[in-house]
């Protein structure tokens, strides 16, 4: 790809995040292609479809919080770094909340390949909880895909109200229940 094509492709995906990001509702491609700052041919080009741009966005979002547990861990101490990583997910899913319709209807029709969301998400988190269990700053007696649900069911149920504050206020609350327990009080 040529360098001003990436550009142009890098500028449309910025775009979409950022739409799907702010609005739950129907964001148009047309919408997309301003923001970008490009022609509406231009997003067709890269992206012949809504399915085609919403794939590729998800892709890469994907992607960047799967990829951001280890960059969290080179910076952070493990539960620090889980707290981050948290908040990126958290992200993540409000921008595929954007996208849930298209993304349903793709998967059910099969022109949008389905990924292993869950599979993938729930690796990023074992190994944030396994330096966590070798330091000693994360317990160790917890499944990496029990975090995952806790997760899901944080998102899931502030949906509706869309209240920064509250998730923030639950993600604080489980990087607590899974540091270790300091045992009874003497």
């Amino acid at each position: 790809m040529r360098a001003d094509a990436r550009r142009n492709r890098d500028k449309l995906l910025a775009a979409a995040r950022a739409a799907f990001a702010a609005s739950p509702d129907a964001v148009t491609l047309d919408a997309v292609a301003r923001a970008a700052g490009v022609g509406i041919g231009t997003l067709y080009r890269h992206f012949p479809t809504r399915e085609a741009l919403v794939e590729a966005l998800y892709a890469s979002e994907l992607d960047e919080v799967v990829s951001s547990a280890p960059e969290f861990l080179a910076r952070l101490e493990p539960a620090a770094a889980l707290r981050a990583w948290m908040t990126r997910y958290a992200e993540f899913f409000k921008i595929k909340r954007g996208m849930s319709d298209t993304l349903r209807a793709g998967w059910a029709s099969g022109s949008i390949a389905t990924p292993a969301t869950r599979e993938r998400i729930t690796a990023a988190i074992a190994v944030i909880l396994s330096r966590g269990a070798e330091s000693g700053s994360l317990r160790a007696d917890v499944e990496p895909d029990t975090v995952t649900m806790m997760l899901l069911g944080v998102f899931l149920s502030t949906g509706a109200i869309d209240a920064p504050e509250r998730i923030d206020q639950l993600l604080d609350l489980l990087v607590d229940a899974l540091r270790p327990n300091p045992g009874p009080k003497t």
